[in-house]
């Protein structure tokens, strides 16, 4: 059976998806990107101050879902510009202490034109 993830502690989705889906004690979340969720506005100047929300953003979906950043199996990062790959990893080591596995790469355009996207999958 499929549950939908939804709170209004991290961004509204802004298509047709949803913010996570559990299924098999897993969590599928969807791709997060630095919008605040109280006002639906990116947020962020540069890469570490969008990492930081996009980490928080998550950490709410997680929450909702019943679990946390230790329980990360898996996360995809997409990059706007691979120069960002240190600064960007700054921010994420401080929540993914655990190593999930990962990928990482760099894109030619994200949604809103943002640094970063970030989705995960988690054991709940």
């Amino acid at each position: 059976m499929l549950k939908k993830v939804a709170t209004n502690k991290a961004p509204a989705a802004i298509g047709p998806y949803s913010q996570g889906i559990m299924a098999n004690g897993f969590l599928f979340a969807s791709g997060q990107i630095p919008i605040d969720p109280a006002t639906g506005e990116i947020r962020g100047v540069d890469i570490t101050e969008q990492a930081e929300l996009v980490m928080k953003n998550i950490g709410e979906i997680l929450k909702e879902a019943g679990t946390t950043y230790e329980n990360v199996v898996k996360t995809t990062c997409f990059l706007a510009d691979m120069a960002d790959f240190g600064a960007f990893n700054a921010v994420y080591e401080k929540y993914f202490t655990g190593k999930p596995a990962r990928s990482c790469v760099a894109v030619k355009q994200l949604p809103k034109n943002v640094l970063c996207e970030v989705e995960v999958i988690s054991v709940i």
